[in-house]
């Protein structure tokens, strides 16, 4: 599993605990750690098209 889905599933987790309690600041921390997830699944997917251009044979 990589860093990115982690950090999705960690914040839908954060996200609906604090949409059960009505906590807004761990609900908004859910949705900072989803976000964050969506980056790095990006930053790795862009990583790994680079690389496949640089060792195209």
């Amino acid at each position: 599993m990589s860093d990115g889905t982690t950090d999705d599933l960690k914040g839908r987790a954060k996200e609906a605990a604090g949409d059960l309690t009505g906590d807004r600041d761990l609900k908004n921390e859910g949705k900072v750690d989803r976000a964050s997830g969506s980056v790095k699944d990006k930053v790795d997917d862009t990583a790994d098209k680079v690389k496949d251009l640089l060792h195209k044979d």
